[in-house]
């Protein structure tokens, strides 16, 4: 089964390399790896015209759209949170009716995370930020629509608290989130399964 690789993977110093060993570690588990640097088998005339990220963003949907299950890259990037671009693709899967899994290199719930980097105050039996804002605080790992689309979808979270000059390079715990979803997408017994001829590839828009 196809499974597309969502994550800010794409930032670090050599990402094809990264693309290359997240695809082996899928490939050793029987899934077949989908990095976003990938070109995808079939692209509209329209969009060579186009300006580069936006062929970055078509591309990148279509590689969603002719994959069974996404799993991303949760861990807090550039913030609190997640990198927002996979937040994106990963509700683009859920939407699509497909599973989701994550994987975060660190366990600090993402209530924790915000009031250590952000200034934030006690309101009585909330917290706030610096314009007045509540912070979430549900326990979850990251914003509670990124948690319950995983665990809705059927999918899994797989958390570890990484020290920080492993974040970026460990892949023990990516590893470990492929183990899981090899196993689930495999009681699906290969029902639904995608072909890149069945996608509809998005032409370019207004």
């Amino acid at each position: 089964m196809r499974v597309y690789l969502a994550g800010p993977d794409v930032f670090l110093p050599d990402p094809v390399a990264r693309g290359v060993a997240l695809k082996a570690i899928c490939a050793r588990h029987g899934l077949t790896g989908v990095f976003p640097l990938d070109v995808p088998a079939v692209q509209p005339a329209s969009w060579a015209g186009l300006p580069e990220w936006r062929r970055i963003a078509l591309c990148n949907e279509a590689h969603i759209r002719a994959c069974d299950a996404l799993i991303a890259n949760l861990t807090p990037f550039r913030g609190p949170s997640a990198d927002v671009g996979t937040v994106f693709e990963l509700g683009f899967m859920r939407a699509l009716g497909r599973p989701v899994f994550g994987w975060s290199a660190t366990a600090e719930p993402f209530a924790d995370r915000t009031r250590r980097l952000y200034p934030t105050h006690r309101d009585g039996s909330v917290w706030r930020d610096a314009e007045e804002l509540t912070v979430e605080s549900f326990g979850c790992n990251d914003n509670l629509m990124i948690d319950g689309a995983v665990l809705a979808s059927g999918g899994t979270l797989e958390v570890d608290d990484l020290p920080p000059e492993r974040r970026w390079t460990d892949l023990g715990l990516f590893e470990r989130c492929v183990v899981r979803a090899a196993a689930v997408l495999a009681t699906r017994g290969g029902e639904g399964d995608i072909s890149v001829s069945d996608v509809h590839i998005a032409e370019e828009g207004p």
